[in-house]
């Protein structure tokens, strides 16, 4: 019953995360009538959703105040590895109605998002610039999540320039680029995604080129290294192809391309896996698929490095 119904917790942290209960209550705890003022609502209401969420352990109650519990502390916006963007992103009707269409996606075959929308997520997003910046910095909340297992499993140190290949708003290059004071990167992704901002509070801007384009068509030349985080799981076979085979034009022989991918296979790898068919499109993957679509565009597998729980680092190299 508890998995029937799980909908409702997921809608009940949703509604939480974007009312801001999380960081209105992390200095001190509060009353339901305290909250509603500032949270605009009922009072009475919102103090059934905050009983709702205490039964599960998100907050506690104390006498008629609520505080927030070691979990319920990552909806706070301002934590380190804080998933109030990740809540915020669940929470989108797009999001909700993909899921709605699972059914057909089942049946057919097809992406979920396209059947109801009519158009791909990225097309969605591009058009509707909200929706881009609410992905955005989900995004960059997945990134430094995982931007400390993934620096203490690889050294960057042997190369001279990094692409990041859909590097979105540049998470992870700010992330790498003040580790190694002679690397030099390339963000690129498409031209409404990519911005400054995250490299220069980085205080890496000037060792960093900003390009944007697709990585259908090609990717930035130059690099000693390439990488893709969480970007080929999003797409089908043929898409994916395409944007290897994009980076293997733009590399030399022996360039090293360092693919971000998952490598648990449990609930949470098959439920993702769900997820890119209904909205994005794409799947996940085992090492063995991964390793068909490198040789299939011109590389060569060197080996997999898992780094953390959840990402594994597979590096492979543009063969001659």
């Amino acid at each position: 019953m508890r998995l029937i119904g799980a909908y409702r917790v997921s809608r009940a942290i949703h509604v939480a995360a974007s009312l801001g209960i999380a960081d209105l209550i992390a200095d001190q705890p509060k009353s339901a009538d305290e909250l509603a003022d500032a949270a605009g609502c009922r009072s009475d209401s919102l103090d059934r959703l905050l009983r709702a969420l205490a039964s599960i352990g998100v907050l506690e109650k104390a006498d008629t105040r609520y505080a927030l519990t070691p979990m319920g502390d990552y909806l706070r916006s301002d934590r380190p590895g804080s998933l109030h963007a990740w809540a915020m992103l669940h929470s989108r009707s797009y999001f909700w109605n993909s899921w709605s269409a699972l059914e057909h996606s089942i049946r057919t075959g097809e992406n979920s998002f396209r059947h109801v929308y009519g158009t791909s997520v990225w097309e969605h997003r591009a058009a509707h610039p909200e929706e881009s910046a609410v992905f955005d910095r989900a995004m960059a909340a997945g990134t430094s999540l995982t931007n400390r297992a993934i620096l203490e499993s690889s050294d960057f140190a042997r190369f001279g320039t990094l692409v990041d290949v859909g590097g979105g708003n540049g998470a992870l290059l700010a992330a790498i680029l003040p580790r190694y004071p002679d690397l030099r990167g390339i963000l690129f992704d498409q031209p409404h995604v990519v911005g400054p901002d995250l490299l220069e509070a980085a205080g890496v801007l000037d060792r960093c080129a900003i390009v944007g384009g697709s990585f259908f068509e090609a990717v930035p030349e130059g690099g000693d290294a390439y990488v893709l985080k969480f970007i080929l799981h999003d797409w089908e076979d043929s898409e994916a192809r395409a944007i290897l085979a994009a980076c293997r034009r733009a590399m030399a022989a022996g360039t090293s391309l360092f693919v971000l991918e998952r490598h648990t296979d449990g609930a949470e790898l098959r439920f993702a896996d769900l997820h890119m068919l209904v909205s994005p499109g794409g799947r996940e993957r085992t090492l063995e698929e991964f390793q068909a679509l490198l040789e299939a565009t011109g590389f060569r597998l060197v080996g997999s490095t898992p780094a953390g729980s959840i990402v594994s680092i597979i590096e492979a190299v543009a063969d001659s």
